[in-house]
């Protein structure tokens, strides 16, 4: 089996085979590799596909697997970007041998059973579990906060209970009064000492903003164990794909009825699969770009929190000694660093030993063109959202998909789920039309 790829409305220039392995395919994968220089045949230039995916990321991938699975149509998926995966992409860094998460990091977990079912259908998973730790006054505690990170940072050796008391009692510093802003909603969930070492000033550089001048509503709840337990998520399964996220996802679309044209612009009329051609031919469209691009921003803008890196090598084999290090303080103008390394300790062997690579992670509002990770999702951006939403519902041929075509904020789990569901109930019906 194979899928063929593209770069714009360019031609086939040469073929690569990756194996697949015999857990996930009877046969290796050929996957065709598109760019400039030869002609593609009258066939791939004229076939009209029986559906369109706009983005090459979870969400596409999951539909377009489903939909040449489920009904046996011809799925043409195309991106803006150079490669597939969309936010989940990852490549390897020959110096270090660490894969790197090209936009940040991306940890699979989940405890719905019917999405790690269908994972698995495409992957192995390791058995990395996520730990992170924070910097606070030239120390590293354990997060979430925990009973460690109490007992660290008090120097106490509370039980249980006692810790209990201790944050219930602290928290109680603004009873009776309701939270104004931030501020205020993190010590009365908290208590004020901890949440100054460790929430305060990371939000303010997440926010570019004081707490104290932004609304309670941001944060609902602060996480507090009162146990030693710190592995970061609490859900059934998890783990990182064993041969990586790109390999992952390509396994997904290995279908002939499956053509992939990268560095190709939906709305880019010189192209041949662009909105207004689309839409006017009737050709069912799967968008799972932002839905203010696709209304030409006529309504407004969503407003966005967006990521930047900064990489720093060294020349050591283990910087932090973990993957996720999260700087509290003020002093450090970036959130956290993301040793990508520490990720994969199962390939210490084929690492190199003297060197590592660290992303400093900086955090700040998007502008239009920067890559939109986190929704700002405050009344207005819902009010403006809810108008969208309703255009869209408006669109009879487009199913819109995805944390950008829904202006949410999803775990990667949470992605397959959504598409899973959108197949069913949205997707095919509209081709079985």
């Amino acid at each position: 089996m194979h899928t063929a790829f593209y770069a714009g409305d360019k031609c086939p220039l040469q073929t690569v085979s990756v194996v697949c392995g015999d857990e996930y395919a009877h046969a290796a994968c050929s996957i065709d590799i598109f760019s400039e220089g030869l002609e593609m045949t009258a066939n791939e230039q004229n076939a009209t596909p029986d559906l369109v995916i706009v983005g090459a990321g979870i969400f596409g991938l999951t539909i377009a697997q489903q939909a040449v699975e489920k009904l046996g149509v011809n799925v043409t998926i195309i991106d803006i970007r150079d490669h597939i995966g969309g936010n989940a992409y990852s490549y390897m860094d020959p110096e270090t041998g660490a894969e790197i998460h090209k936009y940040g990091a991306h940890l699979f977990h989940t405890s719905n059973s019917r999405v790690w079912d269908y994972v698995n259908r495409f992957t192995k998973f390791t058995d990395y579990v996520h730990r992170v730790y924070a910097t606070h006054d030239g120390e590293v505690f354990p997060l979430p906060i925990n009973l460690g990170t109490i007992n660290q940072f008090f120097r106490a050796n509370y039980t249980p209970a006692q810790a209990k008391a201790l944050i219930d009692e602290q928290a109680g510093e603004l009873a009776g009064t309701d939270p104004a802003n931030l501020n205020d909603q993190g010590i009365s969930l908290i208590g004020r000492p901890l949440y100054e070492a460790f929430i305060k000033n990371y939000t303010a550089k997440q926010w570019q903003t004081d707490p104290s001048e932004l609304p309670a509503s941001i944060i609902k709840r602060l996480p507090v164990r009162f146990n030693y337990n710190n592995r970061y998520f609490k859900d059934t399964w998890e783990g990182l794909p064993a041969d990586g996220y790109t390999a992952w996802l390509e396994r997904m679309i290995d279908d002939p009825r499956i053509t992939v044209k990268l560095e190709t612009d939906f709305f880019d009329e010189t192209q041949p699969l662009n909105k207004r051609a689309l839409l006017e031919a009737g050709v069912p469209v799967v968008y799972t770009g932002p839905v203010d691009r696709y209304f030409d921003y006529d309504l407004g803008e969503l407003k966005w929190r967006t990521v930047d890196f900064k990489e720093v090598r060294y020349d050591e084999g283990d910087h932090f000694g973990c993957a996720v290090m999260n700087f509290s303080d003020a002093d450090a103008p970036y959130t956290r660093a993301i040793e990508f390394k520490n990720f994969n300790p199962e390939r210490a062997a084929e690492q190199n030993p003297n060197k590592t690579v660290v992303w400093e992670e900086y955090s700040r509002f998007a502008n239009r063109d920067d890559e939109p990770y986190y929704p700002i999702n405050t009344d207005e951006d819902k009010a403006l959202y809810a108008q969208y939403k309703a255009k869209a519902a408006g669109e009879p041929n487009v199913v819109f998909g995805g944390r950008l075509g829904t202006y949410a904020y999803y775990d990667m789990d949470q992605v397959f789920n959504q598409a899973l569901i959108s197949y069913e109930k949205q997707v095919e019906p509209l081709l079985k039309k």
